[in-house]
């Protein structure tokens, strides 16, 4: 019995078509692409004005005109050819490479998949030439009327390859990955003019200018700009020069970094390792610094042609560029006080320090040393009932009196405070004193045994914990932690029950951002409104901020918009509307919350422990991390020899 197979196909050349779709696939994944590749042509034409005119988020069209010095009519053809270019001549030119763009396959890639024309003029010409290709159809040349320099229109890009145009995102986002290409080139070239326009808007015209500085105040406002600080060392002929951004102003993503190698946009592992490592200790776990750097060096000491996107490098020496950008920005650090000498401005965020991945061990260490050093009189006489009836309450200043329930909480009688802000209008404490004693009386059985009647008694230490006496002992509690659980489950039940309370702004407060971070919150401004936050575009790069839920009456505007943008962009456009819902709930409450550090006055522990039992989990923040620790009666009279 024989079994038939069928012969295998014979090898055979692919069509230039189809070798172009192949190579479209690699270097034009989205508008973006088409933008960067464009782009680069200009800066490699000498142009000094590049125009960048985009509809509906570079979809239906993308045009990019600059006054360059121009195609000559005879090389129009070849320029949408594939693997022809003007940059390379022998094959040692790849390994010293000085211009953007090389490969010469872009424009033979693009015009392969979307509707493509092409005006070009030189100088020393008294008219232009016209070229179009339709999805690879090509037109003979003709004379038209243009000006100097080149013009390339990109229609219904990939309009035959439809899987590819199916998987593009909405119009907002992938116009805001086009504008994150446009700020990359703007960045590396300040001395070019440079204009951003979509659906007719103008979204950035940006003047040339002399220094890098007046560019990013352009593009990321003064606040930014202000707190800069400058870089600039060289070795072994490797210059290494920009700005780092203070601590203060971290991203929860890599987002902010630019770096660039002879004014090409890269990505390095190495090099962002280094500069974490230089912020090593300045910044919290999670967050990431901001950094424009340029590296400037010899290019046969990198190659380039690693990937068609040419934003992956491989330097000769990796180890010498490590150590240069880690041993000039922590000498820069160790040279200044980062405190003092950078005016924040009174609103400013502090610079965060470090989490200690043992802190809660710590803590509960350092509150036994306390209890036996300081406390141990207070702790016996708390025990055994010594103090004088009413002390607390004149220490505290609040008179005695029996508990209610009210519609805003529970506090003592002639008391009240609204659950949704507990600390919105009490008066704060001013007192230069180390500690805040409070007697509190409450009827919360989830923290005492039913069987003993005890007061709990609170005490404010350093400003960040309340350390309180209960009848099994001692309890110390995060006032953040504990504020920021709180607020986040009245956020979340008003946010699912759709009754969110909006608090209008009489004074829409405006903010700067990029053109990337405007088109986030415009994508995500429904569920943004869902939850209160209610942001318009204002022009421009600024969006201004018209509500805020009445709930975070306690956070900074401008510094809850910038959160929120670096949370959109952290969590990209992958992310459910769920994870995403929750985690700008997290962060809301966490905005909203008091800070450690924060004095409270009497009436304000009052009311932060008197809700403890309102919220489903009281012992954990929404972040995870307990919101109290507790050191039992057992292993108080431990500590103290009292066993036995």
């Amino acid at each position: 019995m024989s079994v038939h197979t069928e012969a295998s196909p014979r090898i055979q050349p692919l069509s230039a078509s189809l070798i172009n779709k192949i190579a479209a696939g690699e270097v034009i994944e989205r508008p973006a692409n088409v933008v960067k590749e464009l782009l680069e042509n200009s800066v490699d034409a000498l142009a000094t004005r590049i125009d960048v005119d985009i509809e509906q988020g570079g979809i239906e069209l993308i045009r990019i005109t600059d006054d360059g010095e121009g195609i000559h009519p005879d090389d129009l053809e070849l320029a949408v050819s594939s693997h022809a270019t003007s940059k390379l001549r022998e094959a040692d030119d790849l390994f010293r490479v000085n211009t953007m763009g090389f490969r010469g396959e872009a424009l033979a890639s693009i015009a392969e998949v979307s509707r493509l024309r092409l005006r070009s003029r030189q100088p020393d010409s008294l008219e232009g030439y016209e070229l179009t290709v339709d999805a690879g159809e090509q037109s003979e040349p003709c004379p038209c009327g243009c000006p100097v320099g080149t013009q390339i229109e990109v229609r219904q890009l990939f309009l035959n390859t439809p899987v590819r145009r199916k998987f593009l995102k909405t119009q907002s986002t992938e116009f805001g990955h086009i504008a994150e290409q446009f700020t990359r080139v703007a960045l590396a070239h300040p001395q070019l003019h440079m204009r951003l326009r979509h659906n007719g808007k103008s979204v950035y015209d940006l003047p040339a200018t002399q220094g890098l500085a007046e560019r990013l105040e352009m593009f990321y406002g003064r606040q930014l700009a202000e707190q800069l600080i400058e870089v600039n060392a060289e070795h072994d002929g490797a210059r290494l020069w920009g700005y780092v951004a203070h601590p203060s102003q971290s991203k929860a993503s890599r987002k902010g970094q630019y770096l660039f190698l002879n004014g090409r946009w890269i990505q390095d592992r190495s090099l962002q390792h280094a500069l974490g490592e230089a912020y090593r200790g300045l910044l919290m776990v999670g967050r990431y610094p901001v950094a424009f750097l340029f590296i400037e060096m010899s290019p046969d000491e990198v190659d380039v042609n690693v990937h068609p996107t040419k934003s992956e490098v491989r330097f000769r020496d990796g180890q010498q560029l490590y150590r240069l950008m880690l041993s000039t920005l922590r000498n820069r650090f160790l040279g200044m006080d980062l405190d003092s000498q950078l005016n924040l401005g009174q609103r400013a965020a502090k610079p965060q320090a470090v989490v200690d991945p043992d802190r809660q061990q710590q803590v509960q260490r350092e509150l036994v040393a306390w209890a036996k050093d300081e406390l141990s009189g207070r702790v016996t006489e708390w025990q055994s009932g010594k103090v004088a009836e009413g002390q607390g309450r004149e220490e505290s200043g609040i008179e005695g009196g029996e508990l209610r329930e009210t519609e805003s909480g529970t506090l003592p009688s002639g008391q009240s405070v609204d659950i949704r802000d507990p600390f919105a209008t009490l008066p704060h404490d001013h007192s230069d004193t180390r500690s805040n004693i409070v007697h509190v009386e409450t009827s919360d059985s989830q923290h005492r045994p039913a069987s003993e009647d005890v007061a709990l008694r609170a005490m404010q230490m350093h400003d960040c914990y309340l350390v309180v006496a209960t009848g099994d002992g001692l309890t110390v509690i995060d006032q953040h932690a504990l504020h920021e659980r709180i607020m986040y489950e009245r956020l979340r039940t008003r946010v699912l029950a759709k009754n969110v309370e909006v608090q209008r702004m009489l004074v829409p407060i405006t903010v700067e951002v990029s053109a990337r971070e405007a088109s986030l919150l415009d994508e995500h401004q429904e569920l943004l409104t869902e939850i209160g936050v209610q942001i318009e575009q204002f022009g421009g790069t600024t969006v201004a901020l018209t509500g805020l839920p009445t709930l975070l009456s306690r956070a900074t505007p401008e510094e809850l918009v910038r959160s929120v943008v670096d949370l959109l962009d952290e969590h990209g456009s992958n992310t459910s509307r769920r994870n995403l819902l929750d985690s700008l709930l997290h962060m809301m409450s966490c905005k909203a919350a008091i800070k450690a550090g924060q004095r409270l006055s009497a009436e304000e522990i009052n009311a932060l422990l008197a809700q403890r039992h309102l919220v489903d989990d009281a012992h954990h923040c929404p972040h995870g991390r307990p919101t109290a620790l507790t050191l039992s009666r057992d292993e108080l009279d431990r500590q103290f020899g009292r066993m036995g």
